[in-house]
C-alpha cells in the first residue's frame, strides 16, 4: 500500500472503571498487547504513546516502539500529538489514532478507513458500525454517532436521542498537520461534560468523514462484563 500513514495507540494505566486496564490478562495476552500486535500486522509503523511505566514494562519483550508522554493530557488526541512530534512525524502523514481498549479491530476495516481517508477531503475520520442491539441505546459506554447524506459526522452523543443512530467506534484518523490545529483548540465544555473529544472537533468546524463499517465488531473493553465476553469470544475464535 503506497499510502503513508503510521498507528499510534493512546493507552494511560489511570482508568476510573476498571483498574490497570491496559494491563488486563485477555487470553494469556495483556489488552495492550493484543491492541498492537493487531495493529502492527496492517503498519509496522506502530506505536504505543503512554504515561506509564508499567505499560511500557509490559510490552518490552513485543515491541520498543513505545513513546513515553505526559501524565496531564486530557484526551488520547493529546497524548498522540506529543508522541507524533516526539517520532518528528511529517506533516502530510495519515495518523490513525487506535483506542488501547480494543483488542479485536479486524484488519479489513482499518484498511477501508485508511482508503476512504485518502479518498476524501475531510479533516477527520473516524467509524462507525449498526448498533449490536437495542441496549446500545441505553449504555453509557456505547457513543452513537449521527451522518448526513454524504456520510459526514453531525452529532456524537451518549444516550442523547439522534436520528437514525450508528454505533461510533473509537478510531480517527487526520493528518498530522490537522491534528496540531485540533490540539491547539481549548476543549470544549462538551467535550468535557461527555468525555468525548471528537465534539471538540466538530464544534470548531473539522469536518468528520464516517466510514461505515457494515460487519461485526467485537466490543471493546470497559467494564468487567466486556473482560469476560472477550475471553468467551477469544475461547470461540482463536482456535476455530
Amino acid at each position: 500500500m503506497n499510502k503513508n500513514f503510521c498507528i499510534i495507540i493512546p493507552s494511560r494505566i489511570g482508568s476510573t472503571r476498571l483498574q490497570n486496564k491496559p494491563l488486563i490478562n485477555l487470553g494469556g495476552q495483556s489488552l495492550i498487547q493484543r491492541v498492537y500486535k493487531n495493529a502492527s500486522q496492517i503498519c509496522s509503523d506502530s506505536y504505543i504513546a503512554t504515561d506509564s511505566d508499567l505499560i511500557k514494562d509490559n510490552l518490552k519483550n513485543i515491541t520498543q516502539n513505545v513513546i513515553m508522554t505526559s501524565e496531564d493530557h486530557i484526551s488520547g488526541t493529546d497524548r498522540i500529538c506529543e508522541a507524533a512530534n516526539t517520532l518528528q512525524i511529517e506533516d502530510n502523514t495519515l495518523i490513525l489514532n487506535l483506542q488501547g481498549d480494543e483488542p479485536f479491530i479486524p484488519k479489513d476495516l482499518l484498511l477501508k478507513v485508511i482508503d476512504d481517508f485518502f479518498s476524501s477531503t475531510c479533516d477527520v475520520i473516524t467509524v462507525s458500525s449498526d448498533l449490536i442491539s437495542d441496549d446500545d441505546l441505553n449504555n453509557p459506554n456505547c457513543v452513537l454517532v449521527e451522518v448526513d447524506k454524504d456520510s459526514y459526522a453531525t452529532k456524537f452523543s451518549r444516550l442523547e436521542k439522534i436520528n437514525n443512530p450508528k454505533r461510533h467506534i473509537g478510531i480517527y484518523g487526520y493528518s498530522f498537520k490537522t491534528l496540531k490545529k485540533l490540539v491547539s483548540l481549548k476543549p470544549t465544555q462538551n467535550e468535557l461534560k461527555y468525555k468525548l473529544e471528537q465534539l471538540r472537533f466538530i464544534e470548531n468546524g473539522f469536518s468528520i468523514y464516517v466510514s461505515n463499517y457494515d460487519k461485526e465488531i467485537p466490543s471493546g473493553i470497559d467494564t468487567p462484563e466486556d473482560v469476560k465476553n472477550a475471553n468467551i469470544y477469544l475461547l470461540n475464535n482463536e482456535n476455530s
